[in-house]
Formats: C-alpha cells, sequence, structure tokens
C-alpha cells in the first residue's frame, strides 16, 4: 500500500507525540503517588524537575538528531509504503521499550516512594525528550498540509 511521505511524516509524528504524552502522564502520576505519600519530602519534586531538565537536553541533542534523520530518510523514499514511517529496528526497539515501560510499572507499584520517584522521573525524562524533539517534525512540514519536502507538491496526499 502505497501512500505519500506527508503521510509517513504524520504517522511518525503521531507515534512520537502518542508516546510523550503517554509517559508525561505515566511519570506525571508516579511524582504526584510519591507526593501524597510523603508529602514532607522534596525528592518527588526533585526528581520531576531533573527528569524535565535532562529530558529536555536529550531531546535537543540526541532525539531531534534521530528525528532528523527519519525524516530525511522518508523523504529520500522513491515509492513510499504506509508502514515505513519508522524502519523496522525502531518497531523492535518499540516494542523492547513497551515491554521495559510494562516492567517499570510492576517495579514501581511495588516498591513504594523510592520507586515511584525513580520510575516516574525516569519516564519524564522520555516523555519530555520525546515532546522536546518533537518540533523537527514542525520544522519539517509534518503537522502542515502546506509545507512539502523538496521534490513534493504540497498537495500531494494520495494513497
Amino acid at each position: 500500500m502505497n501512500a505519500s511521505k506527508r503521510t509517513l511524516r504524520a504517522l511518525a509524528a503521531l507515534v512520537w507525540y502518542t508516546g510523550g504524552i503517554l509517559l508525561l502522564a505515566k511519570g506525571t502520576g508516579y511524582i504526584l503517588q510519591a507526593a501524597s505519600a510523603r508529602p514532607d519530602s522534596a525528592l518527588p519534586w526533585i526528581g520531576a524537575g531533573l527528569g524535565a531538565l535532562v529530558g529536555g537536553i536529550r531531546g535537543r541533542r540526541a532525539f531531534a538528531r534521530g528525528c532528523r534523520k527519519n525524516l530525511a530518510r522518508i523523504d529520500a523514499l522513491a515509492a513510499p509504503r504506509i508502514w515505513e514511517f519508522f524502519r523496522p529496528g525502531f518497531f523492535l526497539a518499540l516494542g523492547a521499550m513497551i515491554a521495559a515501560g510494562v516492567g517499570l510499572r510492576m517495579i514501581a507499584d511495588a516498591g513504594g516512594f523510592w520507586s515511584a520517584v525513580v520510575v516516574g522521573s525516569l519516564e519524564l525524562v522520555i516523555a519530555v525528550a520525546l515532546l522536546a524533539s518533537s518540533l523537527e517534525f514542525w520544522r519539517r512540514g509534518a503537522g502542515s498540509a502546506g509545507v512539502a519536502s523538496a521534490g513534493e507538491p504540497a498537495a500531494r496526499d494520495v494513497a
């Protein structure tokens, strides 16, 4: 099944944003859980702040670079197929990350305060990194009907 490059960029952005939003919700939930368990402790808020800071740095450096490379790869596809919005290895890595997330959830749920702080902070790192790097999609036109990559008409979105 063929797809336009614009469609592939939009699908990649959708997966990227979905992961970022879900992890932001989960990470925030664990931080709030830890904060309610020990309202006198600043550790959950320190963990959240560090998670956001490290996530912002990772997002602007490593994740944004990966995003740019993927968008350039999509732009270079001669006859894009609907499933080519990420490389096959990315889908395998995504499956591993989802499995790791399930494992982290079990650790956080069973471990109490410290586990909630650590897991919440880790999830915030990844969430903020995904959301910070997602600006690359807008710079390259993934979410805009009027922006097209080199060699592709803006109005073309045919399957």
